[in-house]
This record gives structure tokens, C-alpha cells and sequence, in this order.
């Protein structure tokens, strides 16, 4: 059960999203969102300026909210979408930055800031995350066959700073390099057994554990709006190499490799089936517990609906993911997906792979900003031993 008490704002309204769909003036007049329904309910009249579409200005999404998460518990939340052009619409993709700052009966606090930004002709492409965590929460041990009653309770703190610069060398291809660091700090377990899952893998109790190092990226991105991505394929690999010559505890490295695609059903509908695989390998060195790859950390906290974030970890992370989206009324307002998913981590320590975890579910979308095609997405997850729950995003899991 879950009860949501929200306020719905979309501004910008003089601006048009980067899809084709919305380019049109006139299909943008035949949908509607939130906002548009709230002014139609309380009869309040704003004449909208759709003939000039001028880069830098901001199509904001919030939604400000108290609910539960299967994740959080109770939450009180702000989620917030800000899109915007750098410059022509026609030939620069849609910049977002999204923040969701949170506060869980669990006495988490998550202050996140997620940015994608698109310079003139797409020529360069900024990527940053950047996030503060203190962050009780329970891990499950290593291996894709650990039970849910094993559950440790671990208190942090977490530092996270990625940041990247990508230079375009051919259409939709981009390659470039960043920094990233993950620092966790006042590490204490509040509930654990004898031998606790992170004892057992650390060899004895850490408290502070960084890793630090530079990243390689090469990407192939067609998507022109990651809020709601149609008819694209995007494709990246980024290798990254920690050392302690920048701080990191220990030497080690990794390989993510992340494919999305997007097939438009039909010319005559924004129905879409979507796939997703994100898959991280982990090599080169000991790689410190909270930093192993694991469910729902991958960079919007996406991934295994139907499963607590964190309930499965490994070496390495096999992901893989199908949604069907579809539309339920013809002004857009309101959509719906259908999903399944599948993940796979090796056991510890014989880093073999023995099981394939699945999840699958519902959701609800509400548009909330029509012009950017920025949705409230509402998702309800199921996976195995009874696991289940709610799920939210600002704009489409993937």
C-alpha cells in the first residue's frame, strides 16, 4: 500500500522536447500533462508561446512526495527533472539534470545530482554524477543464491564523484575520459551474525575504504531525449583503472558494458518495446565490499525492480532487461509498461555463476511534462522468495 500526497509542477511551457513527436506545434496542442489538467480543474487560463523555441530555457518536473519504496520505507521526497538546449533544437540533443533529494524512516539521507549535458551540435557531451549517502542499509553477502534472512545491517556514509567530458569523432559516436571516486566513511554493522557477510569478505572489520580512479569511455548514443528515448540504440563501454597514485585503498579495475534499444511499434502510436543490459566485470585486484557491483547501483538506481537495492552482489553483474510501453489515453496523460528482468552475480569464492535471479511487474505513467516528455513513472515489482514493492522514477528506468 502506498499513499502519496503530491504537487505537480511543469514549466517551460513555451518550449518543445527534442522527440519528433513533440517538434509539431500542432500534436503538442493535442496532448496534455499534469499541469495542464490542473489548470483545466481549476479553470486558470495561461496562453501558451509555441512559435519560438529558444535554447536555454528550462522544462522543469517536480514532484515533490511522501510514500514507500521498497528500498526506503517511508519517504519524503523532491524529485526534480530540468531539461533544456544549449543551443539549436534541430541539431543539439535535450540536456537533463535530475535531483531527488531523500529522507527515509530508515534515516537515510540520498542528495544526489545526476547531469547529462549536450554542448552546440552535440560535438561535446558532459556526464556527471555526483551524490552524498548516509545510508543504513542491508546487504545480502555475495553470490546469486544467498537467502534474504541473511541480511546485515551496515551504517554509512558514501561520497560518490563521477564526472566525464565526451568528444564527438563521428554521428551519434563519442569517445573521452573522467574521474571517478567512491569514498565510504564510518562503515559499522547495527545487526550482523558472528561472521558477517562484510567481515567474511573484507577479512576483518574496515571502516573507510576508497576507490580512485580514471575512467575511459566510448560511447554510440542516438537518443535525442534520454527522458523518454524512441527509435535509438545506445551502446557504451568504460573501462576504469583505480590507483593509489589518486588515493584509491587498492589497485584494481573494471569494465561496464551497456547496450539500450528502442523499437517504435508502430508509425502511428509511441508504443514501445525497449531492452536493456548493463553488465559490470570487476578484475586486477580486491575490490572493496561496497563498491562491487550490485543491484539497483547502477547510475539512475534502475536496475532489478522487484528486488531491495543491494540484494544481490558480486564480482561481476550480468544484467538484462525487456519493457513494453504503451499508451492508455490519446492526450498522453496517462501510460503503462509491462517488464521482466533477469540478473546474474557469481558466487564467493568460487566466482562461478549458479543462478539467474528474475523480476517482473507493472507501472503506471503520468505525464508530467509534455514538452520535455518527462513521465512519473509508478512501477510494482515482484521477485523470488515473496520480494516485491514499489518502485518511482523521474522519466523512463531506461
Amino acid at each position: 500500500m502506498v499513499i502519496i500526497f503530491n504537487v505537480i509542477a511543469a514549466f517551460g511551457i513555451n518550449a518543445q522536447s527534442s522527440n519528433s513527436s513533440t517538434k509539431d506545434t500542432g500534436k503538442l496542442h493535442k496532448q496534455e500533462d499534469a499541469t495542464d489538467i490542473f489548470l483545466k480543474t481549476f479553470k486558470i487560463k495561461i496562453k501558451p508561446d509555441t512559435a519560438k523555441l529558444k535554447p536555454g530555457k528550462i522544462y522543469l518536473a517536480l514532484f515533490p512526495a511522501v510514500g514507500y519504496t521498497v528500498a526506503n520505507s517511508g519517504t519524503a521526497t523532491i524529485a526534480a527533472n530540468a531539461s533544456f538546449y544549449t543551443n539549436n533544437i534541430d541539431s543539439t540533443n535535450l540536456s537533463t539534470i535530475l535531483t531527488e533529494p531523500l529522507y527515509s524512516l530508515y534515516h537515510q539521507v540520498i542528495l544526489p545530482v545526476i547531469s547529462n549535458i549536450w554542448l552546440k551540435n552535440n560535438d561535446i557531451n558532459f556526464l556527471g554524477d555526483w551524490r552524498f549517502y548516509k545510508y543504513p542499509s542491508y546487504t545480502y553477502g555475495l553470490g546469486g543464491n544467498t537467502n534474504i534472512g541473511d541480511a546485515d545491517m551496515l551504517n554509512y556514509s558514501y561520497v560518490k564523484v563521477y564526472q566525464e567530458v565526451l568528444k564527438r569523432f563521428a554521428e551519434n559516436l563519442y569517445v573521452g575520459v573522467g574521474y571517478n571516486l567512491d569514498y565510504h566513511y564510518d562503515i559499522s554493522e547495527v545487526s550482523a551474525p558472528a561472521v558477517s557477510n562484510y567481515d567474511a569478505y573484507n577479512g576483518s572489520a574496515v571502516s573507510t575504504t576508497t576507490s580512485s580512479g580514471i575512467v575511459f569511455h566510448f560511447k554510440y548514443d542516438s537518443r535525442t531525449n534520454i527522458n523518454n528515448p524512441r527509435d535509438a540504440f545506445f551502446g557504451s563501454v568504460i573501462y576504469r583503472y583505480n590507483t593509489p597514485l589518486l588515493g584509491s585503498d587498492d589497485e584494481w579495475q573494471s569494465l561496464e558494458i551497456e547496450w539500450r534499444k528502442y523499437i517504435k511499434i508502430s508509425p502511428g502510436s509511441n508504443n514501445t518495446l525497449a531492452f536493456w543490459s548493463w553488465n559490470t566485470f570487476t578484475f586486477g585486484g580486491k575490490v572493496p565490499y561496497l563498491d562491487l557491483p550490485s543491484t539497483g547501483w547502477d547510475t539512475y538506481a534502475n536496475s532489478g525492480r522487484g528486488y531491495i537495492q543491494g540484494r544481490f552482489r558480486g564480482t561481476t553483474l550480468l544484467y538484462l532487461e525487456s519493457e513494453y510501453r504503451f499508451g492508455i489515453t490519446r492526450n498522453g496523460l496517462l501510460g503503462g509498461v509491462v517488464f521482466v528482468n533477469g540478473e546474474a552475480v557469481p558466487d564467493w569464492p568460487s566466482k562461478y555463476i549458479q543462478a539467474v535471479d528474475p523480476g517482473y511487474g507493472i507501472g503506471l505513467r503520468i505525464k508530467l511534462n509534455r514538452y520535455s516528455d518527462t513521465n512519473l513513472c509508478i512501477d510494482y515489482g515482484f521477485g523470488t522468495e515473496a520480494s516485491k514493492g514499489f518502485f518511482f522514477n523521474l522519466g523512463e528506468v531506461f
